[in-house]
């Protein structure tokens, strides 16, 4: 069974069609590895393994009705049909616990499905899972995750990355070929980096973010990890579009995503030298600068650019994400949501309620971002940073303007070690150095491995393009695999 884990989402989706395993066999496989592994990755929160088959089997009977009736015309088929997929746990799904990694929500039941995931079951997509995150998608190595830390697939003792570590971690051991994460600061392209596959970031209001439980309002974006490019561009044509749920989810048509084509030729690649700083990993940039010099091989032309305001990113996201997040995260007061601690009188069940199923990241960001918007400091740290959160944006204008896509790392390092960083929280804070700028800039961004240090670990690239060029983006993603192997290798486990 494990033989059907390790084919592509294309194998699977070809195999299906023709007849060759049905899609309960294909989840059996996926929820046995799951069950297998589990014990030593904790990628997953919630298994749900009836939901699954219940899924799956109609999925089968739509495969029979088809062979039944006119089987030349495949068109028709749901694009996703029968295939198993995993599910971040910030996402609503209807009737099944949706926690965030937190025990504040430890027994939330959602009555209603995210947009993103419901077009994926409309799609025909089969839910084996929701997936651990860090508490609130707050953090970069799932290790603040109320229900314990997820494990890096390549080296048990390293963190996957966060805070879709868990989504990451287990298309990287094959207990499903796709998930969905989301990224506010990073949390798509960091895992996918640390992980060895290939993550997507889209345009801020791309993808809709009704039913994702909100961190950063004008940050969060709703993204998919695969293990491929072309894979990832499946399911992103599958969830992308307007929502009229969501208010800040963009009218824009969705351009089609063409793979094919003449390659790289004629792709306009900038190289920011702000990306590429002292103390990064030396086998991180040799990789990186590997990658742009086969993407200029394959008919890339490469230049310079600047992001001169680069360095603000990270002080800038770490006063307007707090911020926003103290106002998200205002109504888990015990009364509205969250947990509720007994007592006669109003203001004692406040007092003992207010905070006490949050952990200590969540607090930590929630007083920055309170302290952020007080009386008084507004003006001077979350009025100033957003004043310099435009500078940002207009760098990334300015640099479009002379190339299609910018080229960097995702990460300075490849994955560390699980407590590394726990008594440092600026260090912490110091792993999403390079990917903070796309998500304050709101463009879209992907992530995908390009070579691996000594230790054995993936260290992946980022591409960032202008807003609404996903397509531009995949397309050169896809290329750069089509001529690599990287993301074609899996960890042992």
């Amino acid at each position: 069974m494990d033989d059907l884990t390790s084919l592509s989402l294309f194998e699977m989706l070809s195999g299906l069609r023709r007849g060759d395993f049905t899609s309960r066999e294909l989840t059996l496989a996926c929820l046995q590895r799951t069950e297998r592994l589990e014990g030593r990755l904790h990628a997953l929160i919630t298994f749900t393994p009836e939901l699954a088959l219940e899924t799956a089997d109609a999925a089968d009977r739509r495969y029979a009705e088809w062979r039944r009736d006119d089987p030349s015309a495949a068109w028709n088929l749901p694009a996703l049909l029968g295939v198993p997929i995993l599910v971040k746990d910030v996402f609503c799904l209807k009737d099944v616990r949706c926690t965030c990694g937190s025990r504040m929500l430890e027994n939330f039941i959602p009555p209603y499905t995210a947009t993103a995931v419901q077009r994926l079951l409309d799609a025909g997509a089969v839910v084996t899972g929701k997936t651990n995150t860090d508490e609130f998608a707050m953090g970069s190595s799932t290790e603040n995750s109320a229900y314990g830390p997820t494990h890096n697939p390549w080296n048990l003792e390293r963190v996957p990355g966060g805070s879709s570590g868990g989504s990451a971690a287990a298309v990287a051991a094959r207990l499903a070929p796709a998930a969905t994460g989301s990224d506010t600061g990073g949390s798509i392209r960091q895992p996918a980096s640390f992980c060895g596959v290939t993550g997507l970031k889209p345009t801020y209001g791309r993808v809709s973010r009704y039913g994702l439980v909100a961190y950063g309002s004008s940050l969060d974006s709703v993204g998919v990890f695969a293990r491929s490019a072309a894979e990832a561009a499946l399911l992103y044509r599958q969830m992308a579009g307007h929502d009229p749920l969501d208010s800040t989810c963009a009218r824009r048509p969705v351009d089609e995503v063409r793979l094919e084509g003449d390659g790289l030729k004629g792709l306009r690649i900038g190289v920011p030298e702000e990306y590429f700083i002292a103390g990064i990993q030396p086998e991180v940039e040799a990789a990186v600068r590997a990658a742009i010099g086969q993407m200029e091989a394959l008919g890339a032309g490469v230049q310079p650019v600047s992001l001169p305001h680069t360095g603000y990113a990270l002080p800038v996201y770490y006063l307007i994400a707090p911020a926003e997040a103290s106002a998200n995260l205002a109504r888990y007061d015990g009364v509205r949501f969250g947990l509720r601690e007994p007592a006669e009188a109003m203001w004692d069940i406040f007092f003992k309620s207010r905070g006490k199923g949050f952990g200590a990241e969540v607090k930590r960001r929630i007083m920055l971002g309170t302290y952020a918007l007080s009386a008084g400091y507004y003006d001077a740290y979350y009025g100033q940073a957003q004043k310099v959160r435009t500078l940002i944006k207009q760098d990334f204008e300015r640099a479009f303007e002379s190339v299609d896509v910018i080229a960097c790392p995702v990460a300075p390092t490849t994955a560390f070690k699980l407590g590394e960083h726990g008594d440092d929280p600026l260090a912490m804070y110091l792993e999403d150095v390079f990917t903070l700028p796309a998500n304050l800039a709101g463009v879209p961004g992907v992530a995908f491995p390009v070579g691996f240090d000594a230790a054995g670990l993936p260290v992946g690239m980022q591409l960032m393009g202008a807003h609404f060029k996903e397509d531009m983006l995949l397309r050169a993603a896809h290329a750069y695999q089509q001529a690599t192997g990287w993301h074609l290798r899996s960890p042992e486990l």
